[in-house]
């Protein structure tokens, strides 16, 4: 998946991953879509983990399953 952001706390000109030749795998530093969620939060001054929802009876996080923030995004 590629995608560019701009402004808000991104490191100008930062790359991270990369794919082959043809753009169908990863090669370098595949990282989950949560990584990429918890990153977004951390970048509007959320707290993923402090974040929940009722549903189905209990709360829920936006994060479930945890994440990490990407460091190399943030400047």
């Amino acid at each position: 998946m590629t995608i560019m952001m701009a402004g808000g706390g991104v490191k100008k000109g930062a790359v991270v991953g990369a794919t082959d030749e043809i753009g169908a795998q990863a090669v370098d530093l595949a990282r989950p879509i949560r990584d990429f969620h918890v990153t977004l939060l951390h970048l509007l001054g959320l707290d993923d983990n402090k974040l929940t929802y009722f549903h189905a009876g209990r709360y829920k996080q936006l994060s479930q399953f945890g994440g990490a923030i990407i460091k190399e995004l943030i400047s």
